[in-house]
């Protein structure tokens, strides 16, 4: 590569730029520049030349053509090792352009913004990408500036070498076509969602995201990992160590349980799965619940709660080791208590209204599976009492609460509660029966008695074993999806035990 000779610089954040083109215009580098740009640096004072005077032609339809022209795009695709190419735009009196500064119209954060459609599509950039593009295709000659905290390490280098290296510039375009595609996923996602939303998926699949940390490792130590997005518009960190793989997968969960309740509620979640989950007049005595139902896994676990935590619940979560606490808010003398454990993270969880369906990602080999994500609200008013005993008014309000909290708990899925918290949970077995069972060992084990109680299953009961289980466990009602073929089978059993079951016709898998 030869010395840079000539720079293009065309951005919509100004930022450091001045300072930039001072130093390329002392070390003898021409400039050009366009609109805004060029109006800044000429108000510096710096020689500066206007792109309508190398193409010959002015800017255009209020700025939406200016650099689309063969005397831009000659200069900064025309290879320097190709003699041909050379003699072509020399043929036509195009110069090389062998540094470009530009960054893009802010499409994304007008969206963000909530402005209307005809004023995101303003912020839709053309000529900034192409010329981007451009540049980075030609990187074996040309230098490529998208992100002003690049110019300090090009300076550095300029001034060394009179010109950067290829090392460096390859990284430049990397960085350009990564900006560019994620630039236009914005742009597509945003005009798919202005248009009539379908239950269906669409037909291509785009993902882009920016790192928002490197992880310290995944789920082991050996797996390197990242997170991306925006998973902290979400979950703010206010106190503790970073957040690990884990932590943010378990956090994610807890989020999900906990927004499903309108009253004070508490959640506490272990590898994905609550432990223990309860609703109450007060945040206090829904945590104190919740953590009765099994103390030994809770400890160490992501606590979720949905209200303010005040001071006398601090007192009470400094008791047990957690490894998060996630909540709205947390009072000033809380946050002085709950920091009193320096490696615990506390975090201001900020629900989010999303009328856009939301999307389940997993990846799969060399493959994606896409699914909506179950946020459906099941009613009661869809389920169908099947029995002939019909739940009391207190069985209909347990049943109510463990469906809730049986979507969140992984399949094979079994949970049984009283009306306000759970008493057992038994979660991914292979066996519906043994799911069961592990729910009534954790029950005993934590001196819970499940007489009385009732049970909800994910999915429906293959066979009456299932609830034949519950009923000498002591439930008295079941809430289930039914959809067997042996359903009449289960409800013979349930009658013959005066067990009142609920068919709710969804079902909540997790896996």
């Amino acid at each position: 590569m030869q010395q840079i000779r000539r720079a293009l610089l065309s951005v919509y954040d100004k930022t450091g730029i001045v300072e930039f083109a001072q130093f390329l215009a002392a070390q003898g580098i021409e400039l050009i520049s366009t609109g805004g740009t060029w109006s800044v640096l000429q108000k510096a004072g710096l020689p500066v030349t206007k792109v309508q005077e190398i193409t010959g032609f002015p800017e255009m339809l209020d700025g939406r053509v200016k650099t689309l022209h063969p005397a831009i795009h000659g200069g900064l695709l025309a290879r320097r090792d190709q003699a041909s190419h050379l003699e072509q735009i020399a043929s036509e009196n195009i110069v090389p352009i062998d540094l470009v500064v530009i960054n893009l119209y802010p499409f994304e954060q007008t969206v963000a913004a909530g402005a209307s459609l005809s004023e995101c599509i303003e912020q839709i950039d053309i000529g900034g990408p192409a010329m981007l593009r451009s540049a980075a295709k030609n990187h074996d000659a040309v230098t490529v500036i998208c992100d002003p905290t690049d110019y300090d390490r090009i300076r550095l280098e300029i001034a060394d070498h009179g010109m950067t290296q290829l090392a460096t510039r390859q990284d430049l375009a990397r960085k350009v076509f990564a900006l560019t595609a994620g630039y236009d996923h914005a742009i597509a996602q945003y005009l798919v969602q202005q248009g009539e939303q379908e239950d269906g998926l669409d037909k291509r699949l785009l993902i882009s995201a920016t790192q928002a940390q490197p992880l310290r490792y995944g789920e082991n130590p050996h797996q390197a990992a990242a997170l991306y997005g925006d998973f902290f518009r979400d979950f703010e960190p206010l106190h503790g160590k970073e957040l690990s793989y884990n932590n943010i997968v378990d956090i994610a969960s807890s989020a999900a349980l906990i927004s499903e309740f309108d009253a004070p509620a508490a959640a506490i979640i272990k590898h994905t799965n609550p432990c223990g989950c309860a609703s109450a007049e007060t945040l206090l005595e829904a945590y104190t619940a919740a953590l009765t139902t099994d103390p030994q896994s809770a400890y160490g676990g992501i606590i979720a709660l949905n209200r303010e935590v005040n001071i006398e619940l601090a007192k009470k979560l400094n008791e047990m080791f957690s490894e998060v606490i996630i909540a709205p808010s947390f009072a000033d003398d809380a946050m002085d208590i709950l920091r009193q454990k320096k490696n615990r993270r506390l975090l201001r969880h900020r629900k989010q209204s999303n009328s856009q369906k939301q999307i389940d990602i997993k990846s799969v080999g060399n493959g994606y599976l896409c699914q909506i994500a179950d946020t459906a609200v099941d009613t009661s008013p869809d389920w169908k009492v099947v029995t002939k005993r019909t739940p009391t008014d207190a069985e209909w309000k347990a049943l109510k609460f463990a469906w809730i909290v049986v979507k969140h708990v992984k399949s094979n899925a079994i949970v049984y509660t009283d009306a306000m918290r759970t008493l057992g949970i038994g979660a991914g077995q292979m066996s519906r029966v043994d799911s069961s069972a592990i729910a009534v060992m954790k029950a005993g084990n934590a001196g819970l008695s499940l007489q009385d109680s009732v049970l909800a299953s994910d999915a429906f009961f293959p066979f009456a074993d299932g609830l034949l289980e519950a009923v000498r466990a002591g439930a008295t009602a079941v809430i289930q999806p039914g959809g067997s073929i042996r359903d009449e089978e289960v409800i013979a059993a349930a009658d013959e035990h005066n067990v009142a079951m609920v068919f709710t016709g969804t079902r909540h898998f997790k896996h």
